[in-house]
């Protein structure tokens, strides 16, 4: 029998991967000799950092309940992943199948874990 959710796991890699994206493109940005050009991007930074943290919080969180088997963890990071495409409604195509699979990767994991308790208390 597994005993970590396949779709969890999917769920924490793909938030993962997108976590680095959203650093990699918005934070990791080169300076601008134009004024105009560097002000639109802190403007741009500014708006999806709070997006971007929870992002990295929730795939952490994520990484937890999967490598823990843990489904509180996982249920954090779901939320997380809620919030922060909440705070990011533009970027929501990327944001919404990651924190669905987060929570059906939840509701396996807490599954898996009530199967795995029953069977070492019988």
């Amino acid at each position: 029998m597994r005993k970590r959710s396949i779709i969890l796991a999917i769920s924490a890699i793909l938030a993962a991967a997108y976590s680095i994206y959203l650093i990699c493109y918005f934070l990791g940005g080169t300076a601008s000799a134009d004024p105009a050009e560097a002000a639109g991007s802190a403007v741009a930074t500014a708006l999806v950092t709070p997006h971007t943290v929870m992002f990295v919080i929730g795939a952490i969180f994520g990484w937890l309940g999967l490598l823990l088997r843990k489904s509180w963890a996982a249920l954090t990071g779901a939320i997380l992943y809620s919030v922060g495409t909440l705070l990011f409604l533009l970027y929501a195509m990327f944001g919404v199948p990651i924190l669905i699979l987060g929570f059906i990767g939840y509701a396996n994991q807490k599954k898996i874990n009530k199967k795995l308790a029953s069977r070492t208390v019988s």
